[in-house]
Parts: C-alpha cells; structure tokens; sequence
C-alpha cells in the first residue's frame, strides 16, 4: 500500500543496492552486444563504399583519358 505522497510503506520490498547493480550490469551487457554489432556492420558498409569509389575513380578517369586522347601522326618525307 502506498501513502498519499506516492512512496511506499515501510513494510514493503525495497530495492537494494546489489539489485541496482545487476540491473545495470545486465543493461551493460545488451549494450556491449549492440555495439559490437554496430561496429561490424559499420566496417563492413565502409569497405563496400571503399570499393565503389575506387572502382568509380577508375571507370570515370578511363573515360576522360578516351575523350581526351590525342593522336599524333608522324610523316617521313
């Protein structure tokens, strides 16, 4: 039973220190998985966008070298 202020009454479950604690580390622990998880999926999004560009960087500089290609022609007399 609770009194009009909204605490409880003395005679009830109270919440001790250790509960805190494993309440904590539990909340620690999904928190490291999640991370860890996060962080593999970063790298792995990383290097795809690394590829991507590098590949992007070769197609593009190949088709400006064709477009600006000179050729010049050598006559022998």
């Amino acid at each position: 039973m609770t009194s009009d202020n909204g605490s409880a009454t003395p005679g009830s479950s109270t919440i001790t220190q250790d509960d805190i604690e494993a309440k904590f580390r539990e909340i620690k622990g999904d928190i490291d998985t999640t991370a860890d998880s996060a962080k593999s999926m970063a790298v792995t999004v990383g290097a795809v966008v690394g590829v991507v560009v590098v590949i992007a960087a070769f197609w593009f500089g190949s088709r400006r070298g064709k477009k600006k290609t000179t050729i010049v022609e050598v006559r022998r007399f």
